[in-house]
């Protein structure tokens, strides 16, 4: 039985968390968690999978809400500060969400959506004062703990469940496989909805006993001057945030410049994930800071299931072979398993990492099955024993003139000329080819490039047949709350 999920020593006086200059240690977090489960229990013993959602950023209230409603037994409902309050109608109905959490203006913004649905809104202090001294209940692992939602760039949200069970799985699993311990101090900037920020960071962090410094939004300056002063060994962002702090860093003296390098130098490692990092972007990184870039590969449905290893090579535009205690497997249109190199097929995965269900929706749940099988709906191929992705089968696999292509790798290639800053890659439809690959592309500051001298160069470098028959210039990439670049988007515009 699970009473305490995750870990968290109540002995422990080193720090846990860190806000704002502010520090918690374990055993004061542990104490506040547990005197908000049971004020969130009220004369309840048990919330029995009540679905409660909070709106809050990174903080010491955070962590205190997801845990409490943990412990109390309920299922807890994390949402996107950043989303539009009319966007929240959708999951707090979908998922039929009886009490919502927030603190001070994000309260105040949700009051009118929370009246006009019936939920109470309540904030956290208003339930640590209601806490009354009552046991708390005991809570089997098989029970479901968590809900996040599905980005819905093809259709609407999901509510992807999981159990304690899952979530420990998840948890241990990365523990192991990146060496996680208590000596470790990381900075947790990421969004708190999705498994990257929940699982990667702050979960694993907390059930190793290390200290999280909490952001509320990437603070570029504050983040980096911490790195030059070497207060962290650990770093995980998103292909975005590295391209962020390449171009932070040619704006700096050449003295801090280097005290933040060296820095990212000395941690024992650099992780990318949420979005394919770009061979380019890897070997930069690598070249300012020593850093090899581990790249690993995971979803809100399974938490992470391929990763570059710890110890060994770790190779750009890989993400490496299966995690221990998760099993792998590329199957082609006909559910028939695949084994040659370089073969494209769809990633399904199988192991105790994988998600219960899709909240309130077994015909959705049934389909994302086969055989056992949860199919991922990415496209991967076997590179000399290690997986590399292609993209999603919807929007990045391009179906032209009889191959598939995969739009990742095209745009790798083309952030590589020189006076590309961003690109794009999707198929168009096309009487010709089936689908024509299709390139947004932002330049550089000042630079110029026609689409003939473009393709003049892409001559040289690419296939005939992945050459970009289209491309549109633009003045920026349309992106959604994540940062991520939305094709589905880039489409309206052909």
């Amino acid at each position: 039985m699970i009473k305490l999920f995750p870990k968290l020593n109540t002995k422990n006086n080193e720090v846990a968390l860190v806000e704002n200059g502010n520090r918690t240690t374990y055993a004061e977090l542990n104490k506040k968690i547990d005197e908000f489960a049971k004020g969130l229990l009220g004369n309840r013993s048990d919330l029995q999978e009540e679905r409660v959602a909070f709106y809050i950023p990174a903080s010491c209230d955070y962590v205190t809400t997801m845990h409490g409603i943990w412990r109390a037994g309920g299922i807890a409902i994390p949402l996107n500060v950043a989303s539009a309050v009319s966007e929240l109608e959708h999951y707090l109905t979908s998922a039929k969400v009886t009490k919502m959490i927030a603190c001070g203006d994000y309260k105040a913004s949700l009051s009118e959506l929370c009246l006009t649905l019936g939920i109470e809104l309540i904030d956290v202090q208003g339930i640590l004062d209601k806490n009354e001294g009552q046991n708390l209940p005991t809570i089997d692992p098989s029970r479901r703990a968590m809900m996040l939602f599905t980005s819905g760039t093809t259709n609407k949200p999901k509510g992807v469940v999981s159990s304690h069970k899952i979530i420990n799985s998840q948890i241990t699993t990365l523990a192991d496989a990146w060496e996680w311990t208590s000596e470790d101090v990381i900075p947790l900037f990421l969004p708190l909805h999705h498994i990257h920020g929940i699982v990667n960071i702050l979960s694993c962090g907390l059930w190793a006993g290390a200290t999280i410094d909490l952001y509320k939004s990437f603070d570029i300056s504050k983040i980096c001057d911490s790195v030059a002063t070497g207060r962290y060994n650990l770093f995980m962002a998103v292909p975005t945030i590295y391209v962020k702090l390449i171009k932070y860093l040619e704006t700096l003296p050449e003295e801090k410049t280097y005290e933040i390098c060296r820095g990212f130098s000395d941690m024992r490692l650099n992780i990318s994930g949420s979005a394919a990092c770009p061979v380019k972007l890897f070997n930069q990184w690598n070249e300012l800071t020593g850093q090899v870039l581990l790249e690993r590969y995971g979803m809100t449905e399974i938490g992470m299931g391929i990763s570059n290893p710890y110890h060994g090579e770790r190779r750009a535009g890989h993400v490496g072979q299966a995690l221990p205690g998760v099993t792998v497997g590329l199957f082609n249109d006909k559910h028939e398993h695949i084994t040659e190199q370089n073969m494209p097929g769809e990633i399904r995965i199988r192991g105790a990492n994988v998600f219960l269900e899709y909240w309130d929706n077994p015909q959705a749940t049934e389909k994302s099955f086969v055989d056992g099988w949860f199919c991922t709906g990415d496209v991967a191929v076997i590179d000399k024993g290690y997986y590399r992705i292609m993209g999603r089968s919807s929007i990045d696999i391009i179906k032209s003139g009889g191959y598939k292509l995969s739009a990742l790798e095209i745009e790798g290639v083309l952030l590589t000329h020189e006076k590309i800053e961003e690109v794009a890659v999707i198929g168009a439809p096309d009487e010709t080819w089936g689908e024509a690959v299709t390139a947004f592309v932002v330049l550089r500051p000042s630079a110029s490039l026609s689409q003939e001298n473009l393709k003049t160069w892409c001559d040289g470098r690419m296939s005939a047949y992945k050459i970009p028959k289209k491309l549109r210039i633009l003045d920026s990439l349309p992106r959604n709350a994540m940062g991520k670049v939305t094709k589905s988007d880039l489409k309206k515009l052909l």
